[in-house]
């Protein structure tokens, strides 16, 4: 990452910081407001009330100047919302609402991160049942991205493919998710390795497979796959596997423990 400054005269320099403080101690203020003891119970009422005052926070992200600092702020706003997501117990009282203002902010302080998008997309989409939000902030940020990225863990391709699930599964837009699907072959053809390769391969046959069959449930059970290899966490894994299976998919579990899915003979 990347950091980048901007030199300022001294009377600049010191307004900057001023304002800088007065955001943080704002932010900070809001935060402390939120937190309780973990040994704590809560309501609820109150776990709600830390919902309100977290979208608060974040409302608060959105009209701030980040000074330059876009990408520090992407990343501590991310490892925020892994503390959200992963908060189950206040999960299971408010649900997954405010992903898509996690999802906005790292998408607009840095298009780039990859990694971030990936997860954020997911939680938008199944947990917080906003994929046309997802599609578009994935639009965005490719719109700011080259085809081909050194540093990100997952190649910039990947964001074509979660596209074109969320286009197939959620949206009914074949149409859509063949033109996502073409483009992440596209960028996968251009990196060497076997896995972009094969990925490139498959997203073809996808496309293929779309065009003559528009309405056929293999592709969903692909796209359904997907979504379960990649999947971080335990709820999004048990959504995948029951999406799956109510489109006639099998799960197999081998004996060291990896989940096999195939299609039966007259799913079609």
């Amino acid at each position: 990452m990347i950091l980048r400054f901007e030199q300022h005269p001294i009377s600049k320099t010191l307004g900057t910081v001023a304002i800088l403080g007065l955001s943080l101690f704002a932010i900070v203020f809001l935060q402390k407001s939120t937190l309780k003891p973990e040994e704590e119970t809560l309501t609820k009422e109150e776990y709600q009330q830390q919902e309100q005052l977290e979208k608060l926070q974040l409302d608060v992200f959105k009209g701030i100047p980040t000074l330059g600092f876009d990408n520090l702020l992407a990343d501590w706003l991310y490892l925020r919302f892994i503390q959200y997501f992963g908060d189950v117990e206040a999960r299971d009282q408010t649900g997954y609402s405010l992903s898509p203002d996690y999802f906005e902010l790292v998408v607009d302080n840095d298009p780039r991160f990859v990694d971030a998008h990936l997860r954020l997309s997911a939680s938008t989409s199944i947990f917080a049942g906003e994929p046309t939000k997802t599609v578009s902030l994935l639009e965005k940020s490719l719109e700011n991205l080259p085809p081909k990225v050194v540093a990100p863990v997952y190649p910039p391709y990947y964001l074509w493919t979660y596209k074109g699930v969320d286009q197939l599964l959620f949206l009914g837009d074949a149409q859509g998710a063949k033109q996502s699907y073409r483009m992440a072959a596209d960028w996968a053809e251009l990196y060497p390795d076997e896995a972009s390769q094969r990925l490139a391969a498959r997203q073809r046959k996808t496309i293929e497979f779309l065009e003559k069959n528009p309405r056929s449930k293999i592709p969903q059970i692909g796209a359904w796959t997907m979504v379960l290899s990649s999947a971080a966490d335990k709820k999004t894994q048990e959504r995948a596997i029951a999406e799956i299976k109510a489109l006639g998919g099998q799960i197999e579990i081998s004996p060291n423990g990896q989940l096999r899915v195939s299609v039966p003979e007259g799913v079609e």
